[in-house]
């Protein structure tokens, strides 16, 4: 599933940021099927994902998305304080 979204992306690439816009991201929604025999097919990738919480898993699974997203975007322009990186290693011991 990584390598065929990365084929993906990379095949309409100049086409999602053609003004190479700095410090924009965009999330989309990858929607793969896996057959009997477990072979993936990229199904369909939407630009606007539906990212409704609506059962258990995805209440789990969204807002982690969501924050890791976030992490890698944010923290590359704007670095967390070495404390919340140490908290986040679980370095810090005065917790």
């Amino acid at each position: 599933m990584k390598k065929i979204a990365c084929i993906a992306i990379e095949s309409v690439f100049i086409s999602i940021d053609p003004n190479r816009l700095n410090n924009t991201f965009e999330v989309f929604g990858l929607d793969f099927m896996i057959d009997a025999n477990f072979k993936v097919y990229l199904i369909e990738i939407n630009t606007n994902p539906d990212i409704t919480a609506c059962c258990t898993l995805l209440q789990r699974l969204i807002p982690t998305m969501i924050f890791n997203s976030l992490n890698i975007v944010v923290d590359s322009l704007f670095p967390p304080p070495d404390i919340i990186l140490a908290k986040k290693n679980k370095l810090y011991v005065n917790d």
